[in-house]
C-alpha cells in the first residue's frame, strides 16, 4: 500500500514500502518534513511529472569508511596533488551540476528545480554539505548529502573529469566523521570502491544508534 501524506509531520513505518521501497506520496519538502525522513530511513526521490515520492528500500546500499578500498592508480592520483578538496563552499553549484550530469540509463533528472531549492535550505540550516573536488579555480567534481547523527545520506555526486568524484568520496570517508555514507541505490562506481547492500533492519539499527 502507498500512503498519501497530508499536512500532518508523518510518516507510515518504512517497513509498508512496496517492493520496491515506495513507501509514500504527497506532502512537501519542508526542512522538519526532510529532516523526519532521514531519521526514519526515508528520503524523497522523484521527477517533474510526478508527485514528491517517498522511498524506504528494503535493502540499503552502503559504503562503511573502514571498508573503503583505493585502487593503487587512484592512490597516485591523491599523492599527485594535481586536485583541491574544500567542503561547503559551493553548495548550489554542487547540486546543480548534479542535476545535469548525465546518468547511465536515465533520460532526466530527479534533482528538480523544487528538490535544489528544499536541500539548499537544509544546507543553509546546517543539515546538507558538500564536498568539492578543484583543478586550480575550475569546480571539476563534487558530491553533496545530509547528514543524520554521524550518518552521511549521499544524494549525488558529478564528476567532469576523471577520478574526480571519487576524490570526494575518499575524502568524505576520511573525515572520520561518519560511520557510514548511505549510497541509497547499487551503482557498480560505488561497489567497486567497497560499498554493499545491507538490510533495512540493519540499517535502522545503525541509524538509532547514530543518535545515541
Amino acid at each position: 500500500m502507498i500512503f498519501r501524506l497530508d499536512e500532518r509531520l508523518i510518516f507510515p513505518k518504512p517497513d509498508l514500502a512496496e517492493p520496491d521501497g515506495l513507501l509514500a506520496f504527497g506532502g512537501d519538502l519542508s526542512i522538519n518534513r526532510l529532516l523526519l525522513a532521514y531519521q526514519n530511513g526515508i528520503f524523497p526521490w522523484y521527477s517533474d511529472d510526478s508527485p514528491i515520492l517517498w522511498y524506504s528500500p528494503h535493502e540499503r546500499f552502503v559504503l562503511f569508511p573502514n571498508e573503503l578500498k583505493i585502487s593503487k592508480s587512484m592512490r597516485q592520483v591523491i599523492r599527485s596533488g594535481k586536485f583541491r578538496v574544500t567542503v561547503n563552499t559551493c553548495f548550489n553549484e554542487v547540486i546543480t551540476a548534479c542535476s545535469t550530469a548525465p546518468r547511465e540509463g536515465q533520460d532526466g533528472t530527479w534533482i528538480v528545480a523544487d528538490m535544489i531549492a528544499a536541500y539548499n535550505s537544509l544546507h543553509v540550516a546546517g543539515h546538507a554539505h558538500s564536498v568539492e573536488i578543484w583543478q586550480q579555480y575550475e569546480l571539476v567534481g563534487g558530491l553533496y548529502g545530509v547528514q543524520v547523527g554521524d550518518i552521511f545520506c549521499g544524494e549525488s555526486m558529478f564528476s567532469r573529469v576523471s577520478n574526480a568524484s571519487k576524490m570526494a568520496l575518499i575524502y568524505l570517508c576520511n573525515t572520520g566523521l561518519y560511520q557510514v555514507v548511505d549510497c541509497q541505490v547499487h551503482t557498480s562506481h560505488l561497489e567497486s570502491m567497497g560499498a554493499r547492500m545491507i538490510s533495512r533492519e540493519q540499517y535502522m539499527s545503525i541509524l538509532q544508534n547514530s543518535f545515541a
